[in-house]
């Protein structure tokens, strides 16, 4: 411990929002056993209050609308149990270990950086899909009430935040008293329809699409572009794992009640998902029989009314779809803001090491929502939905094949830690694998494969990152996943057997969310460890994103190359290209996604339009970079220097502690010296 800096202890005090844990609801923690008071099936019926969310019946529309009965329905059949499959282990593990997804996903892999860019596609996932739904609640408001659409998009995005500012403790509620409503309103026009006998089976299964009515039949083309729609959804259990990160503790005589209630509500909220998609194929084949244009044959709204309407009063039938629309898309909403909420807090503070609250995160995510439906993102559900699952399949698949190859045969720790004082900023693992598939996956949906792999890409990014992630484990020896093993806790005292008191806060937490931290000498909780900007890492050797980067470069490449990278014009085209390739990326998907709108577009015209805005983004990049670049670097110095003058003053101050020792030996010796000569000449005196 004596190599270590000393940072003076600040008491840090956070604001109400973040103090209060009903309202945070341990967003950036270790879900506290003491907070898991639900019992299983209340838990697990918020967990399941996810999926009454009508995107599944709009996406379940837009791909037999599309590719028809055949590709659409195999489509939903084999995406549904790879959905399952892969959120089982997650499911498992993040119950087990009472870790949200992003927790989850720090030690499952990815490092306490790493997991940044997984907290920003998770994130990206909880807006898209808030925008999807409330778009379709705002379509209901302007169909019953006459409120424009615009109007609409505001009021279905602020009536949410009330709702979800108290966490799972107003959530639950709201779930448990809105289910039986859901349920019988989801249910009845099917029941009706069946009992009158005007269900069209047979005109379904006969349904052959309007893109692939000329082929007929199974197509691998079309069923692979119907899986990339379909593939979005695998990001789901996040939000799964958010509520049931909640559920207690397997007790004795509860072990099948826990069970269930894990399987339920975690991967088997697909099996539901999987009726509702089927649902919304068979409606959308149902409202183009009732005369419907296509582009309103796949809105949820239309669907439901066209079904109510063939079985019941036009008055009455208007009513009933009004209040189930608003019900389900307030159920599923309350979930995606909730979710959002807790991974921008993750994201921001890793970066800012700020934390406002979640709160205010939550009021980000729905402001960006807002912004994405005034957009117009339901119009291009099918392109927002294929290019997105692309990254979330590679998310998905490096985390399953960490915890069900990974940890098996050993090339990763047995148990999911994510605190940042024993993590590397950076494992290989995770992050590696999910960039390759991204990549690979990205380059085949670009076409670069062919037309075959680009309806593939999907499978193409799980295969890929399930594959590398064991390759990549194996090649680094696994050494990437614990920087550094846990100290003693006991030295900060214990309020309770399984409680610590954090050395900063001041707040007593339990144990599995407390580290021992050198730089404070004693124990801190994973926030203030966390948001702590001070400590520069101290407690880990080599850990530091800088350092690995460093050591990586080092290994593979000559000195004089290595000390180059690490220079000011090293570190600047460094960024540079990261930022180039990024742009790159980006306008490149946006010329391919053009070119998919028709002959409307000019494509040589939009193409020289991207490659202009390129170069003006790339000028302004590069000017941002450098000063980026310059402020890293005079932040660096000044921290060295610090650290050297600290080094300086705790060598003076051991300097003056080892010469106090002497003085005060010499002291005694001479104090001893004089007593002995004074005892010598006592007798002389007698």
């Amino acid at each position: 411990m004596a190599g270590h800096q000393r940072v003076v202890r600040t008491r840090r005090t956070y604001n109400q929002w973040v103090a209060n844990e009903t309202l945070e609801d341990y967003a950036l923690r270790f879900t506290a056993k003491s907070a898991r008071r639900w019992s299983p099936i209340w838990v697990a019926n918020t967990a399941l209050g996810a999926i009454s969310f009508l995107a599944l019946e709009a996406i379940g529309a837009a791909v037999t609308l599309n590719y028809g009965f055949t590709n659409g329905v195999s489509a939903i059949l084999v995406v549904s149990l790879l959905i399952f499959v892969t959120g089982l282990p997650i499911s498992y593990y993040a119950v087990k270990y009472g870790v949200d997804i992003d927790l989850l996903t720090r030690g499952a892999g990815f490092g306490y950086i790493g997991s940044t860019v997984t907290s920003l596609i998770y994130a990206s996932f909880t807006f898209i899909f808030f925008a999807i739904e409330a778009a379709i609640m705002a379509t209901a408001l302007e169909l019953f009430l006459g409120i424009p659409l615009n109007i609409g998009y505001l009021v279905c995005a602020l009536v949410i935040i009330p709702l979800v500012i108290y966490g799972i403790t107003l959530i639950s509620r709201l779930q448990i008293y809105t289910q039986p409503i859901w349920i019988v309103l989801q249910l009845l026009p099917f029941v009706f329809l069946g009992w009158q006998g005007l269900a069209p089976l047979e005109d379904w299964k006969r349904f052959s699409g309007l893109i692939a009515e000329e082929e007929g039949g199974f197509s691998l083309l079309y069923f692979g572009a119907a899986s990339s729609i379909l593939f979005s959804l695998i990001a789901q259990v996040g939000e799964q794992v958010d509520f049931l990160r909640f559920l207690p503790r397997k007790r004795q005589g509860q072990r099948l009640k826990w069970w269930l209630a894990m399987l339920a509500a975690g991967p088997g909220w697909i099996i539901v998902g999987c009726i509702k998609l089927l649902m919304g194929s068979f409606l959308v084949v149902v409202a183009l029989q009732s005369g419907l244009a296509p582009y309103k044959a796949i809105e949820p709204t239309h669907m439901y009314l066209v079904a109510f309407g063939k079985v019941m009063t036009p008055e009455v039938a208007v009513a009933l779809t009004g209040i189930f629309v608003i019900v389900c898309q307030v159920k599923i909403n309350v979930t995606n803001s909730y979710a959002g909420s807790i991974a921008w807090s993750n994201f921001f503070s890793r970066l800012t090491h700020s934390h406002p609250g979640r709160v205010v995160w939550l009021v980000f995510n729905v402001v960006i929502a807002l912004t994405l439906m005034e957009l117009g993102v339901y119009k291009a559900l099918d392109q927002t939905l294929g290019l997105y699952s692309v990254v979330a399949v590679a998310w998905i698949g490096s985390i399953f094949a960490d915890l069900v190859i990974n940890k098996p045969l050993g090339l990763s720790p047995p148990h999911i830690e994510f605190k940042r004082a024993h993590l590397y900023d950076i494992n290989p693992v995770g992050l590696g694998s999910m960039t390759v598939a991204s990549v690979v996956a990205l380059a085949a949906y670009a076409g670069f494969f062919g037309q075959m792999a680009h309806a593939l890409a999907s499978y193409i990014a799980l295969i890929t990152a399930i594959c590398s992630a064991p390759l990549i484990a194996w090649a680094t020896g696994g050494q990437y996943y614990i920087a550094r093993e846990p100290g003693n806790l006991k030295k900060g005292g214990l309020a309770k057997p399984f409680e610590v008191q954090c050395c900063i806060c001041e707040h007593t937490f339990e144990h599995e969310d407390m580290a021992n931290c050198p730089v404070y000498s004693g124990p801190i909780c994973s926030l203030c460890c966390s948001l702590d900007a001070r400590c520069d890492d101290d407690c880990k050797e080599n850990a530091r994103i800088g350092d690995q980067l460093g050591s990586f470069f080092q290994s593979i490449l000559p000195q004089h190359a290595a000390e180059w990278l690490g220079s000011r014009f090293g570190i600047y085209v460094g960024v540079m290209l990261l930022v180039t390739a990024l742009l790159g990326v980006i306008l490149s998907l946006v010329y391919v996604e053009a070119g998919s709108f028709g002959a409307e577009f000019a494509q040589e015209g939009v193409g020289r339009a991207l490659t202009q805005v390129f170069f003006i983004l790339l000028m302004i990049s590069g000017v941002m970079v450098w000063l980026f670049v310059l402020v890293h670097e005079s932040r660096k110095f000044a921290n060295d220097e610090t650290r050297r003058q600290t080094s300086l003053l705790m060598k003076e101050i051991r300097a003056h502690k080892r010469t106090d020792a002497k003085l005060q030996k010499a002291k005694e010796a001479a104090a001893a010296e004089k007593a002995n000569a004074t005892t010598a000449e006592a007798p002389d005196a007698d």
